[in-house]
């Protein structure tokens, strides 16, 4: 009887330790890291002309670069907080339309209008110019191009 007891325990403390370890392997895996948006860095030909372009051209706020940080680089701060870095380099790549800065504004019409007072290009996803298209979840959206190539999309899906 003794022993029954025992082996009756040990059976007890192992299904007990199994399931604890089941519970805690589960929490493991199910944890969710909550990520938000940090920054962008692009890689740009020349600072100034890009620094202009995302400053006088979309009006993005210019931010103080931290110490220790070189001058060929800059900061530019969203609504969000997220923010753009543009890096002076000589190693830049030509992207398609498919991998692209996405932004969201209340004022995609006057936008527009902005960019046309400035000559810029731009167009929906299919390339016809100086129009919007309506993607499947009823955001409409622009595409243009800053001064370095890099595909911008701007949408009215602001949260």
């Amino acid at each position: 009887m003794v022993r029954k007891t025992k082996t009756s325990r040990l059976i007890l403390c192992n299904s007990f330790f199994s399931l604890a370890l089941l519970f805690l392997s589960y929490n493991a895996f199910s944890q969710s890291f909550e990520f938000s948006n940090s920054h962008l860095a692009l890689h740009v030909k020349d600072v100034s002309v890009s620094a202009d372009f995302y400053s006088k051209v979309l009006h993005i706020t210019e931010m103080e670069t931290p110490e220790g940080i070189p001058s060929t680089t800059r900061w530019f701060q969203l609504a969000d907080q997220s923010e753009i870095h543009l890096i002076e380099s000589k190693e830049l790549v030509k992207l398609p339309k498919g991998i692209h800065l996405s932004i969201a504004t209340n004022h995609l019409k006057e936008l527009m209008k902005h960019l046309k007072s400035f000559n810029i290009h731009f167009e929906n996803w299919w390339g016809e110019a100086t129009v919007t298209n309506m993607r499947g979840d009823n955001v409409e959206q622009i595409y243009f191009q800053d001064p370095d190539g890099y595909w911008i999309e701007v949408n009215d899906d602001v949260k």
